[in-house]
């Protein structure tokens, strides 16, 4: 069997990661037959909860997970890992202006982004959930420079999955069927979904684009 790689999720104490843990402890990401080892990263106050999490996995008794390290410092959680998926961020509260949510994210990611570049494998993969996804990839790729641009995602997945499905309702085919359709922008007012380069079963979507 292979060697174990590791594999930090962040916002780890949190609902998506609580769902996004036990996916990958399965096997069902890095595949049935490679073991790995779960750094989970979280904020200080959420330890009792992450505890509870690392529990819940040792109950499982994945044949995959063959250890869990759970912490709130960066420097260990992204310790000689090869992927990383982003969960954890600011959210937005009621109230709260965009620019305060932003300030707020930069924060989180120059982190992240830093330790990354100092202490995660150069070849490390980066995904990033947390919203406004785009920008927050934008600042943690900016904070780490030694790992290539193009290793880093952002998860923008929903806003596609509802142009797609707006796109087949509309003539009437399962959203299956609808590709290449581009979101630009962030997630956010500045977003334009892009239907001119969209294709499906019955062909070129690029006259129907305008009716939509």
């Amino acid at each position: 069997m292979a060697e174990p790689i590791r594999v930090v999720v962040t916002g780890a104490a949190g609902q998506i990661a609580y769902s996004l843990l036990y996916i990958i402890a399965k096997g069902e990401v890095f595949g049935h037959d490679q073991p790995l080892i779960l750094h989970l990263l979280d904020i200080p106050p959420m330890m009792s909860v992450l505890e509870g999490v690392v529990m819940e996995l040792a109950d499982c008794a994945f044949p995959l997970l063959r250890e869990v390290v759970a912490t709130a410092e960066p420097e260990v959680a992204f310790k000689d890992v090869s992927s990383a998926f982003l969960v954890g961020a600011m959210p937005r509260k009621q109230g709260m202006e965009r620019r305060d949510l932003l300030a707020a994210n930069v924060k989180i990611f120059k982190v992240q982004g830093e330790a990354l570049d100092k202490y995660a494998k150069k070849d490390v993969k980066v995904l990033v959930v947390g919203n406004p996804a785009n920008t927050n990839a934008l600042i943690c790729a900016k904070y780490a420079p030694s790992i290539p641009k193009e290793n880093f995602t952002a998860m923008t997945r929903l806003d596609q999955n509802r142009a797609q499905a707006q796109i087949a309702a509309k003539i009437g085919i399962p959203v299956a069927n609808v590709s290449n359709v581009i979101i630009w922008g962030n997630h956010s007012s500045t977003q334009f979904p892009d239907a001119s380069h969209a294709t499906a079963e019955v062909g070129e979507l690029r006259s129907l684009y305008k009716k939509l």
